[in-house]
């Protein structure tokens, strides 16, 4: 079976489970269709049985019944309420469904990519899986609520008048027919012509925002180097593209329109020709004759819809085959069945011939072994691309090991349950990330339970508390976009408290604070001291005292612990760690000295 037929699929079965609203838009559809054809039918008996037409001395005389004509006038005002009441039920089961299905496939597609590894979101795109979250899924919605019941309607409509066409006059009902067969062929037509400038308009709206989204995200780079003029060149040609493939659709449906309504009314006046012939030769009355009239303007609207109705099915198989390739991805981290973690954790982390790879062409590490006890203090250093954040990301499982084991208390960390696992491993970054939401909501992100007073505690703890109650909203205040209205000493340290908040056994820690000054990195660093307390921490070390008071100090070199030890024992060693001691390190030993004498002199 053809990949888009799979993927149609798979979407209808999505909206199974609504299969009682279904069936009741399938019987809103058929009395909506049976209503709307017994409109024509009704005026027909109307015209034809209480209304008479006779020729007298010459002269044509008209005779109405009256109580034929009420009766036919209540029938028709009937008939078009019940219509509109089975429209209404038929279009809001059908939206519901297909906001329903849409609401589904996006919290489907959210939770997938939740679950998936580093591994993937590594090589993901976030410009293409937000455009499969939004434009695709809502693609999906217009085609289960409007392609699907509306071409359903139609069929229905369609056939039905169809019959009852030729059932009253066979060559009228084939002339209308093929009239409307053309409207439905230039439909079509159009519809295709439009798809590729309307994907087209859709690809230059995510370049247009994406655009926007750089420029607004790196406003201080922009700003600093004087490329406003640049950005905003860049920003005017996706907005030109975007003009003018809009410009090229709207071009399409000015010439279109007027040429459907040229053909609508040549059907109708052939209509009325051939039907007025077929009248005066007595094979149809003018009842008949008006309800075929009747019919066509009923048919034209969705007969010109049809091409579009029938263009979004290939176009919903598109979009669900994008949405199902996230759906079918398959997170290499597995959490095992039956997976129990120790009931006491104490922080035991040991890596026993670890390698591991993101693919089998590139290894990153291999031969990685060591242990660290709970309450000590690990060090990693390296060259850039020596492998150290990715020994880190193994201990809570963000990727797989290649080969060996790392052990948490003694027990594979494949073995234990990944929430567990990960609510004892808290890790502050380098580029610490802050959500738009309050400061008291940010601190207590891994704990949302965590009372006001655990929460303050921790601030105190992270040496950030202060800070906090010298704000007019103190705990309350809103934290901008990355918490863009921080500086990154105060978003450090409010990383710290989050990670406090959480008590956890590991601590992971990104030890950068190259970037403050030295009152900030000395105010960090008293708060680095209390988060790591009686915790096993390992550190990915920048700075010269983290080295100095870690219990053993890992150098990696290209994937491998080249050297291992304390600091003063691999400075008499030399090698590696010598070498970035030299050239990195050195100069911070007095500077050191002379920052802390200064700051504790002022605190005395």
């Amino acid at each position: 079976m053809p990949a888009s037929l799979l993927a149609i699929g798979r979407v209808l079965r999505f909206a199974l489970p609504y299969w009682k609203g279904l069936l009741v838009t399938s019987v809103g559809i058929l009395a909506t269709a049976a209503f709307a054809m017994s409109t024509p039918w009704l005026l027909r008996w109307a015209i034809d049985t209480a209304i008479s037409t006779e020729i007298l001395d010459g002269e044509t005389a008209i005779s109405i019944t009256g109580w034929l004509v009420a009766v036919a006038g209540l029938a028709l005002v009937g008939a078009a309420v019940l219509r509109g009441t089975f429209m209404f039920v038929q279009r809001y089961l059908a939206e519901w469904v297909g906001q329903t299905v849409a609401y589904d496939l996006r919290n489907a597609i959210y939770q997938r990519l939740q679950t998936l590894s580093f591994r993937f979101h590594d090589g993901a795109e976030t410009g293409q899986i937000m455009v499969r979250a939004t434009q695709d899924v809502e693609v999906v919605r217009m085609f289960i609520n409007f392609g699907g019941v509306q071409l359903t309607f139609t069929l229905v409509l369609g056939i039905g008048t169809l019959v009852i066409m030729l059932l009253i006059n066979w060559q009228l009902a084939l002339m209308v027919w093929g009239l409307m067969i053309i409207i439905a062929a230039r439909s079509a037509f159009i519809a295709r012509r439009l798809r590729p400038i309307w994907n087209d308009v859709q690809e230059s709206q995510a370049q247009l925002g994406t655009v926007l989204q750089e420029a607004l995200s790196g406003i201080r780079v922009v700003k600093a180097f004087g490329r406003s003029e640049f950005e905003g060149q860049k920003f005017g040609r996706a907005a030109g593209w975007l003009q003018q493939r809009s410009y090229d659709a709207s071009m399409v449906q000015a010439v279109n329109m007027p040429l459907m309504t040229l053909l609508g009314t040549v059907a109708l006046v052939l209509t009325i020709w051939y039907g007025g012939r077929e009248m005066v030769n007595g094979n149809i009355t003018v009842g008949e004759l008006t309800m075929f009239v009747m019919f066509l303007t009923i048919l034209q609207m969705p007969i010109r819809g049809l091409g579009w109705m029938v263009m979004m099915v290939p176009r919903a198989a598109t979009a669900g085959m994008r949405i199902f390739e996230i759906l079918d991805q398959e997170s290499e981290v597995q959490e095992r069945s039956g997976a129990v973690a120790p009931t006491d954790p104490k922080g035991h982390v040991r890596f026993a011939d670890v390698s591991f790879a993101y693919d089998p062409r590139s290894p990153v590490l291999g031969g990685i072994d060591f242990e660290a006890r709970p309450g000590e203090l690990i060090a990693l250093l390296g060259l850039t691309g020596s492998g150290k954040s990715t020994v880190v990301n193994l201990i809570p499982r963000f990727y797989d090991v290649s080969a060996g084991r790392v052990t948490f208390d003694g027990q594979d960390v494949r073995d234990w349950p990944l929430e567990t696992l990960r609510q004892q491993v808290a890790i502050v970054q380098q580029e610490v990330f802050l959500f738009a939401a309050t400061l008291k909501e940010n601190i207590a992100y891994g704990r949302p339970d965590a009372t006001d007073e655990e929460i303050e505690a921790a601030a105190k703890l992270a040496r950030i508390h202060s800070f906090i109650n010298r704000l007019p909203e103190k705990y309350d205040t809103w934290v901008g976009e990355r918490g863009a209205n921080f500086s990154g000493g105060q978003k450090q340290r409010i990383a710290i408290a989050r990670a406090l908040l959480m008590d956890p056994r590991v601590l992971i820690f990104d030890d950068s604070t190259s970037s403050v000054d030295a009152a900030t990195e000395f105010e960090i660093q008293q708060a680095m001291a209390a988060l790591m307390r009686g915790r096993t921490t390992f550190v990915i070390a920048h700075r010269l005292r983290s080295l100095r008071e870690a219990d053993q100090i890992l150098v990696l070199d290209q994937g491998r612990i080249v050297q291992r030890g304390k600091h003063d024992d691999l400075l008499q060693q030399g090698g590696l760690y010598r070498e970035i001691y030299d050239l990195e390190l050195r100069d911070q030993e007095s500077a050191k000295s002379v920052t802390e004498l200064s700051l504790a002199g002022g605190s005395a």
